[in-house]
Order: structure tokens, then sequence, then C-alpha cells
């Protein structure tokens, strides 16, 4: 049995902080896992090596055993293996918690409908053993390269599932085993530094509370359509903690450019939240148009804004978006377009990192 949870819960160690590591743009790698379409071997290859194209110095990717049941992970060495990258200059982080299996029924049986043209299933497995068959098999689907930042997927989503309070400190107690588990790696040197991410941005706060993390990944929740006060705060006491904050899911699911679902949903106008979310966008894409402003360019430079955030999480499936991506992380929209959202109480007047 490994050691308490509690014997755990001491001062951070002394590591490099990350966030003197990374680039300001960490590349998705949804898209390798053949998310809602099957992507072409030679097209990933082209995605990966866009990344090294466009970037200088070490390039940082963001993957997860999840994504296509280690396909995205199988896909992404694959293509780093032909390109002859070397190991010390992509620094990868995968999220740990589902792990392959056979396939057995003629769909793979987790996220119906998300994952297109998969050889294998996946099931999920978060404890303190479990965690680490999800690092295990992660390096050998990785092989040569290896993962240097490492996390529990969505603990939010784990912790939701539960069917009541005796669930969920069940479900509560195996993140934290997990955490122990990943705690040890890096004690050992095994990883670099370990995180979280989750869609609800408090599950994060109460792991940060239990065990000294190195990075936080938030995701759909600080926006330049949401950025509540509470979250901000979060961000600024992980920043004077020296956790870095990674960003993602800036644009809502795309709805923020132009897309039809907001977050893991349609829009279709027929609630009153639906009209609520289309006039703020249409008022968005006005103030845009009026200072020459990709509606992406401000979602990006908006969530970078807050001192405690030091990159941006992008995801694409075509490689031809890739500059385009990189380009995004030092756009700097000019002040009277930000005057001018606060003006119009698209932004709360009141944020002070625009």
């Amino acid at each position: 049995m490994p050691e308490s949870v509690a014997s755990r819960q001491t001062e951070k160690p002394a590591v490099p902080t990350i966030g003197n590591m990374l680039p300001p743009i960490i590349f998705g790698t949804s898209a390798l896992g053949n998310l809602y379409q099957a992507v072409d071997r030679d097209t990933k290859r082209s995605i990966v090596s866009e990344w090294f194209a466009q970037c200088d110095g070490v390039v940082a990717a963001d993957s997860a055993g999840k994504y296509g049941a280690g396909l995205a992970l199988e896909s992404m060495a694959d293509a780093l293996r032909s390109l002859q990258v070397a190991p010390d200059q992509i620094l990868i982080s995968n999220k740990l918690g589902w792990r392959r299996v056979p396939l057995t029924s003629p769909e793979p049986t987790f996220e119906p409908g998300a994952w297109v043209g998969l050889k294998h299933d996946a099931v999920q497995d978060i404890s303190y053993d479990g965690i680490l068959r999800c690092w295990e098999q992660g390096c050998e689907l990785l092989s040569p390269y290896r993962p240097q930042l490492v996390s529990v997927h969505d603990p939010d989503e784990y912790l939701a599932a539960a069917s009541g309070e005796g669930d969920r400190k069940r479900r509560w107690d195996d993140i934290l085993a997990a955490y122990q588990a990943l705690s040890e790696l890096r004690d050992r040197g095994d990883v670099l530094a370990i995180g979280v991410g989750s869609k609800d941005w408090r599950v994060s706060e109460e792991l940060a509370k239990s065990f000294p993390l190195d990075w936080v990944m938030l995701a759909t929740s600080l926006t330049i359509r949401t950025h509540p006060e509470p979250l901000l705060d979060f961000v600024e006491t992980m920043r004077l903690q020296g956790v870095s904050v990674i960003n993602s899911a800036v644009f809502h699911a795309g709805f923020l450019t132009g897309g039809d679902h907001y977050d893991y949903r349609k829009v279709t106008g027929e609630s009153v939240e639906d009209q609520e979310l289309i006039a703020w966008r249409e008022r968005f894409q006005i103030q845009c148009e009026r200072f020459n402003v990709r509606p992406a360019e401000a979602c990006v430079a908006f969530g970078m804004s807050p001192p405690g955030v030091v990159a941006t999480a992008l995801n694409s499936s075509k490689p031809s978006r890739i500059a385009q991506n990189v380009q995004l992380v030092s756009s700097e929209p000019p002040a009277e377009f930000w005057e001018s959202m606060k003006r119009d109480g698209l932004i709360d007047a009141s944020y002070p990192h625009v």
C-alpha cells in the first residue's frame, strides 16, 4: 500500500518552473486520434511537421490516452520518428486516466460517435495502480519519446459521474491516490512536472489545495465571453504560488469565431440562452470589424492576458492552419478595441488586464 495521501500534502518540491520552459503555444493532438473524422497518416505527419516549421526552439504538444484510444499518442510518435525529431526537441503532456483495450464491439464504447476509424477501445482507470498502468502504456505508445508533463484527465467529469456523496468521496480518494503516484514519478525524475486540467476550474482549485502542482490547464472557463472574478482570483493565487496556468478552449468550441456549437452543445437559437449567445457574438463581431481585429485574435489575446497564464493550447486538423495558430498567441489588439469592448458591456469594465 502506498504512503498515505496526507503525507504528500507538503510544500511544493524544488523543481524548475514549468512556465519558463513552455512556449506560448501548446499544440493539441485530438485530430491525430481521429476526432470526428479520420485523418490519413500523411496529413498527420504534415501537421506535426508544421509544428516544427512554424516554431523556434522546443515544441510543446498536449495529448491523452483517451484521444482515439491511444491513437493520438501512437500517431504523434510515428510522425516524430519519420521526421527524425530529437526527443529533446519536443515537450509532451500526456493526460492519464484512460487505457487502451481490445475492441470487442462494432464501435468503441467510450464517447460514442466522437472518434472515427478506431481499432481499439478505451476504459477509464483512475487509481494509484491504474494511473501507473496508463503512464506505462502511454510511454509504450510514444516510444522512443516520453511525456514530461502528466496529469489526470478530466477529474471533474470523473467526480460528476458519482451516484451520490459517498461515491463522490470514493472517486475523490481515487484521484488523490492517482496524484500520489504521479508525484512519485516526479520525485524520481521520471517526469518533469505534474498538473491538472478540467472544464470545472473549481475541481482544479480543490486539487491544488491537496497536492503541490506545477501547472493548471483551464478549459472553456477563462475566455473573452466568461471570466468570473473568483476564477481570476484563483489564477492569481496560482501565479503567486509559482504554479503556471495554461488556457485552452478559448473559442468555446468555435462558437465565438462563427461555429454552430458552444462548448459541447449545438446552438439552435430556440432558447433564451441561445438567443443571448447569438446576440453577444453579433456585438462582438461588430467590435472586431470596427477595429480590424479577427475574433480568434481577440479570444486568444484575452485568454492570455492574466499574468499567470503562460501558454494557450490550440488544436487543428489542417496543416495549413498551424502557422495562423502560432501567430495568434503573439497578437496584440489595440487598447482602443478593449476599451470599446468594455463600454459595450462585452467585457467586465473592471477587468484589469486589457
